[in-house]
């Protein structure tokens, strides 16, 4: 298993610190760093930035958003990226969700699944720089009766294929993922329950595409939190879950609602969306039940994380990417450097 840094979303006075994590990262010997979008900073040009002051770690999109842009255009994007950062890039593809692709970027989010498999086949296509022809359902290329020709990439990466990951957290997402995709990145995984949350779909998937879960990368990111007090530390994820599981989406549309629900936590799943799309945002997160918390994120002393890590490992996690809590570039700085610490003692690390 290798460690990753999930940086999150750029700005909000964070930028020099990020970049400082970025770097530690790298010079720590961390595999890649990843960076987000949602309806703020944009993750090639932050990706740019973290890849032109470090060396060695790969730079990863968690994710490019598929309403965002036209495959094409991610296309082009990803093959730059790799040129500039010698090799470096992994390509993270996602969906997101329907409050932000209709409400940002006024795209319709229906059949999200068979989008985005038309999507990466576009976008597979046009990165191996064959001339782009495709007919779907979604996208016609070139358009029909008009001027646009076969056209082919002009840049060249790298690599001959840029590794490819879906954000994916629901069954059939899953599955798809593991037939058309080289990783997933996914959240809220809890070793104790990867069969059926994950794994079980993954193995399905690959299996269509007449493959094993050998080579493939499972990426989840993980809060993480270095100290003695647990239940303290634990605490300081309440918000973050009670985010997730309560107000992302909809009442009617919540993935993460359902694979907390999925985990065993029926009950309270309900009752941390009923508060908080009622407001009660303080009362939803403390209905955050800490068992939840603890088996999603690594908190303790650096013994206890290594221990959680060594589960992570024989869960089937390849890439274990760290989202380090902490309010001071210091902590966060201190929580890199004991995940490395962390990785040594549990035995899992490559």
């Amino acid at each position: 298993m290798r460690l990753g840094i999930n940086l999150g979303y750029w700005g909000a006075g964070m930028d020099a610190d990020n970049l400082a994590v970025a770097r530690e990262a790298d010079r720590l010997g961390y595999a890649v760093c990843w960076a987000a979008e949602a309806y703020g900073s944009d993750a090639p040009t932050v990706l740019s930035w973290v890849a032109a002051q470090t060396e060695r770690i790969d730079v990863g999109s968690a994710i490019f958003q598929i309403p965002a842009r036209t495959p094409a255009m991610t296309a082009m994007t990803a093959a730059t990226l790799d040129s500039l950062s010698g090799g470096r890039f992994r390509l993270g593809l996602g969906v997101s969700g329907p409050q932000v692709s209709e409400g940002w970027y006024g795209v319709k989010f229906d059949r999200p699944l068979a989008r985005t498999r038309e999507y990466v086949e576009i976008v597979r296509k046009a990165m191996s720089r064959e001339r782009l022809t495709h007919e779907g359902e979604h996208w016609t290329l070139p358009l029909p009766g008009g001027p646009g020709k076969p056209l082919k990439l002009t840049v060249h990466p790298v690599r001959e294929r840029i590794p490819l990951y879906i954000a994916a957290i629901g069954p059939k997402n899953l599955e798809q993922t593991g037939e058309i995709a080289d990783g997933a990145l996914v959240v809220f995984f809890a070793p104790e329950h990867a069969e059926e949350t994950t794994l079980g779909a993954l193995r399905a998937g690959r299996e269509k595409a007449g493959l094993t879960l050998e080579g493939f990368d499972l990426v989840p990111t993980v809060p993480m939190a270095v100290g003695e007090d647990v239940d303290a530390l634990a605490d300081q994820f309440r918000p973050y879950t009670a985010l997730y599981v309560g107000g992302m989406g909809s009442a009617r549309q919540n993935f993460y609602n359902r694979l907390a629900q999925r985990m065993g936590y029926e009950k309270e799943a309900a009752e941390i969306q009923e508060k908080y799309l009622s407001g009660d945002k303080d009362g939803a997160a403390a209905a955050v039940p800490r068992e939840l918390i603890d088996s999603t994120t690594l908190l303790g002393s650096v013994d206890r994380i290594a221990d959680r890590m060594r589960a992570y490992a024989e869960a089937g996690v390849t890439t274990l990417s760290l989202a380090p809590g902490g309010f001071t570039l210091d902590e966060r700085i201190a929580a890199l450097r004991a995940g490395v610490e962390a990785l040594d003692r549990s035995g899992a690390g490559e």
